[in-house]
């Protein structure tokens, strides 16, 4: 199975985490986006699912349609959930091992208990031998692959982003 993180550029800088379960995309809007350093407990909003093509787009999303702005891959690579991964986001806590150009290693994926519940998740990166403490995201929209991106309508327009 496939993972993809998209850098989306809408009214604020997200950063779109999905994962291929059960022929979608589940997707999640993590705003300080993923991390490597198992100190930060990154907040991840769970959105509606998205079609498996929505993990090649990359483009500029028009004014006038919901997420509008600069959309392309931050990073993309295989996944692999530990047990069922169906089951284990219905129990609240999906662990799994990402191997990606950026994201490596061991992950959870914690619900939080309160007034969001159901939506609102942690994204943990575990101790492993690809854990870095001094972590900093980088962002991979420059001007030049701004100018490189095309304006169009993503997949599935009704998608949260």
């Amino acid at each position: 199975m496939r993972f993809v993180v998209q850098e989306h550029h809408a009214t604020r800088l997200h950063y779109d985490f999905r994962l291929e379960i059960a022929g979608v995309l589940k997707s999640w809007a993590i705003p300080k986006g993923p991390s490597m350093n198992p100190a930060d407990k990154r907040l991840a909003v769970m959105v509606e699912d998205h079609l498996l093509e929505y993990g090649d787009f990359e483009g500029i999303i028009p004014q006038g349609h919901y997420g509008a702005g600069a959309v392309l891959i931050w990073d993309s690579g295989e996944f692999k959930a530990e047990g069922d991964p169906e089951i284990a986001l219905r129990q609240g806590r999906l662990r799994f091992t990402l191997n990606g150009k950026k994201l490596k290693g061991d992950f959870s994926l914690v619900l939080m208990k309160g007034k969001e519940s159901g939506k609102n998740w942690l994204l943990i990166k575990s101790q492993d031998s690809f854990a870095q403490r001094d972590w900093i995201i980088m962002r991979e929209l420059t001007a030049a692959k701004k100018k490189q991106l095309k304006e169009k309508i993503p997949p599935c327009e009704t998608s949260q982003a």
